[in-house]
């Protein structure tokens, strides 16, 4: 099959923003986009030309305006359109496992920037065996047509943030690969909570506190090297930081063009299906961010 990238429509703002930076990576990659829309109720019946006749009208609506946007800012992207008479979620996992990515649009939270999935998006990203990117609409953007995000070259650098705990090669090819395609930076983060014994009645035990960094930059060195060898041409800067983790990535995410976060596919029977990392990211990062599914 040829490689596709697939974004997932709903009429809203928050989905055309999607549809918009999805068209830019799959120039990016060479790539088809594929734009589906899913609902239960579509007919397989003639189409006829009126709303009022065609119970289906709308569904190829939000798929046509979607695809003539797009056609304006990148007119000879292929693009085809897939309209799906079935539930959003099973389509949409369906449509991640024939594809190198899909994208989800996902609405803004005031008084913070935020993200807001749903139970489908939520759904989907947990179980989809391919990255995941959710991208919001722009801040600036008018409320009902919104405005495209830049080519994904002009957006900013790739921060990729690792834990560190185990291995995760897709995380870092995916990361490693966005970078050196856009032509920029990647920024590999890490944040590592202080433990009990690095605090003294005074503060932070500075000895503790740096060799618990030292450690901390050894492990990410190390966890790079063999990628820092594979993209010779990513300029690459490390970063560990002594605090939560989550606060370090959400404050490396500002100004980014896009984070690049993992998902362990194996977790425990009971545990949550993302970390408190990605939950902040998810919910707080200002950039569009990717979920990476690895073991």
């Amino acid at each position: 099959m040829d490689p596709v990238i697939t974004a997932g429509l709903d009429g809203s703002p928050e989905s055309r923003s999607a549809a918009l930076w999805a068209a830019g990576e799959a120039q990016l990659r060479g790539c088809t986009l594929r734009l589906l829309h899913a609902w239960v109720l579509l007919s397989p019946s003639k189409q006829q030309d009126t709303a009022g006749a065609d119970q289906n009208y709308w569904a190829r609506r939000i798929a046509d305006d979607a695809q003539e946007e797009i056609r304006r800012h990148y007119p000879d992207l292929p693009v085809c359109e897939d309209l799906v008479a079935a539930d959003p979620g099973p389509a949409l996992l369906a449509a991640a496992a024939e594809s190198d990515v899909l994208v989800l649009g996902s609405r803004g939270m005031a008084p913070v920037a935020a993200y807001f999935l749903g139970d489908t998006g939520l759904h989907v990203m947990a179980q989809a065996g391919s990255p995941v990117v959710v991208v919001r609409a722009r801040d600036d953007a008018a409320e009902d047509t919104g405005r495209p995000w830049p080519p994904p070259s002009a957006q900013g650098d790739v921060v990729l943030a690792l834990s560190l705990h185990g291995p995760c090669d897709p995380l870092f090819e995916f990361a490693f690969d966005a970078a050196a395609r856009r032509g920029v930076s990647l920024r590999a983060v890490h944040g590592r909570s202080l433990p009990v014994q690095a605090y003294a009645p005074w503060g932070i035990d500075p000895d503790v506190g740096e060799e618990l960094a030292a450690d901390a930059r050894k492990e990410l060195h190390d966890a790079l090297r063999p990628w820092r060898a594979k993209f010779p041409g990513v300029e690459l800067t490390e970063t560990v930081h002594l605090e939560s983790p989550a606060r370090v990535v959400l404050r490396a995410a500002g100004g980014a063009g896009l984070l690049v976060a993992g998902r362990r596919q194996k977790r425990p029977a009971l545990a949550p299906p993302f970390g408190p990392v990605l939950q902040a990211a998810l919910h707080h990062a200002p950039c569009p961010v990717a979920v990476v599914p690895h073991e």
